[in-house]
């Protein structure tokens, strides 16, 4: 029986770490009355896709953790050792876990807002410069919704006349008739991803249709957004570590 040598050991013991350090986190994150950690995995797969991304990943961190800890042979001697690169991935996603990034980070930062009274023409144009579809309203300083594209081709199809839609006297507040929910929730710049993806599970629960978390500094009504989250975006968000 070969003992392993100081380098060996030392990332077993790094893993080992690391894994507990995943295993406390999913604690935290999750919240069940269950301890295991492929219970918690699972469950938090479903809840997160932060937790989907690294799903199999940990899954056969789990059975290489059973087998250092539960399969060793004497003191100091493990049965199965990770690799180098193993050890950095698992601590990587710890990191992700334990210190999960600002939503900030995952927030389109260009973000065009619209007055109450702005006139409509405003936002076509903004839509053709920028290509956004998503436009939070405020009215008297105060964030009362979201404004989407969608929307604007509704009213112009509810008001065409002959073929033509005319706009030059149109405002914002016009349109705003036909986004018939709230569909934006203010947050501060201090939450993090896993809060962000539980403001869509909770408006999904619900049953509102939450179009988007909106980024302010101190999560206020009356702040200026600094950065926008539709619930595709938390989709396409590649989470994968090096």
């Amino acid at each position: 029986m070969k003992t392993p040598n100081n380098q060996a050991r030392l990332h077993s013991e790094r893993f080992e770490v690391a894994f507990n350090q995943v295993h406390d986190a999913l604690r935290d994150i999750v919240k069940i009355n269950d301890d295991r950690f492929i219970v918690l995995l699972k469950t938090g797969a479903k809840r997160y896709q932060i937790i989907e991304a690294f799903k199999k990943d940990l899954e056969q961190y789990a059975k290489l953790r059973n087998a250092i800890v539960h399969e060793k042979r004497q003191i100091g001697y493990y049965i199965a050792e990770p690799n180098a690169k193993v050890v950095h991935h698992i601590e990587k996603i710890a990191n992700i876990f334990s210190q999960p990034n600002y939503a900030l980070s995952i927030a389109s930062k260009k973000v065009v807002s619209f007055e109450y009274g702005d006139p409509i023409l405003k936002v076509t144009d903004a839509i053709k410069e920028h290509g956004l579809s998503k436009f939070p309203v405020y009215h008297k300083n105060h964030c009362v919704g979201l404004l989407t594209a969608g929307s604007v081709v509704k009213w112009m199809a509810a008001n065409m006349d002959n073929g033509l839609v005319h706009l030059t006297n149109i405002q914002v507040s016009d349109i705003m008739k036909f986004e018939k929910e709230q569909r934006v929730q203010v947050v501060s710049k201090e939450v993090n991803i896993f809060d962000v993806e539980n403001i869509f599970e909770e408006a999904h629960k619900n049953k509102m249709k939450l179009e988007a978390v909106v980024i302010t500094e101190h999560g206020k009504l009356d702040e200026k957004p600094i950065g926008i989250i539709p619930p595709w975006d938390l989709i396409e968000i590649d989470y994968t570590v090096e």
